[in-house]
């Protein structure tokens, strides 16, 4: 009763009648998309490595593009054209660390990498930091590229410098829905994972 009134009132005030198109409309559904836990792609057999215990720093560093809900794409030279209406169901800032160590955790085998803090009685051999420098998708969606940059810190006495690496993966989007979108970014994600075990010695 009370929206019919307030329609009414907009016809009595002449307004035009692409508002009233507007106030009659009901808002579109948000759709959510997740990244996914389970790997996207075949899982190899874990490294038989060197028994080297892993710490991965609790956050990653993201562009402040990415710590939002709405996914977003590449728009013209420098702009980004925020998807209204698709979010993610987990910021991006909690998804992306969470992943990484269980893929890490994967490739590498049972009880190697453990996020921090890690519980008493773990020491860790190694410290991994990890920075996201891009993660979005081209105008037309077609490829999605990530970039991205590590630091595996050896925590032991006289251990080595800090290790730096760097990956720059481009994933193509099987279409350009955004669920294709969605999926890509779990890709690159693993992609990333296998990168920085492979970086490493066995």
């Amino acid at each position: 009763m009370k929206r019919r009134l307030a329609l009414a009132g907009l016809v009595g005030l002449g307004a035009a009648p692409w508002l009233l198109t507007a106030c009659a409309r009901p808002p579109a559904a948000t759709r959510w998309y997740e990244l996914r836990s389970q790997p996207p792609g075949p899982v190899p057999a874990a490294r038989a490595g060197d028994g080297v215990l892993w710490e991965v720093a609790s956050t990653v560093g993201l562009p402040g593009a990415l710590d939002r809900e709405t996914l977003v794409v590449a728009s013209g030279a420098a702009g980004l054209e925020p998807l209204t209406g698709h979010r993610w169901v987990e910021p991006l800032r909690d998804a992306i660390p969470r992943l990484l160590v269980a893929d890490l955790a994967v490739l590498r085998g049972p009880g190697l990498v453990w996020r921090a803090p890690v519980p008493p009685g773990v020491n860790p051999a190694r410290r991994l930091r990890v920075e996201i420098v891009t993660l979005i998708a081209d105008a037309g969606r077609h490829t999605l590229r990530l970039q991205a940059r590590w630091w595996l810190t050896d925590s032991r006495p006289g251990g080595t410098a800090p290790a730096l690496g760097q990956a720059d993966i481009h994933i193509p989007l099987a279409d350009a829905s955004v669920d294709a979108l969605a999926a890509a970014h779990r890709l690159a994600l693993w992609q990333l994972a296998l990168h920085i075990v492979a970086s490493t010695p066995a």
